[in-house]
């Protein structure tokens, strides 16, 4: 954008809508290039712990079931 273009232009080369642009400004603009990878790494461990929960809760409660006899 330091070359005289618009926000509205580089967004369309890179193939964004300019509407995303505001948004991630808003979300990262605050965040140095290190803190905005490492938010990143922390979001993908987050994702990836939720789903270990949400498998031991599902084997918990099957296990259950057994013991109740349920099965």
């Amino acid at each position: 954008m330091s070359k005289g273009s618009t926000v509205g232009q580089v967004c369309r080369k890179i193939g964004i809508a300019e509407q995303t642009y505001y948004r991630w400004r808003k979300d990262y603009g605050s965040l140095s290039v290190d803190q905005a990878r490492r938010l990143k790494e922390v979001e993908k461990e987050n994702t990836r712990l939720r789903k270990l929960v949400a498998d031991l809760s599902l084997d918990k409660a099957i296990l259950k079931e057994v013991a109740e006899g349920k099965y």
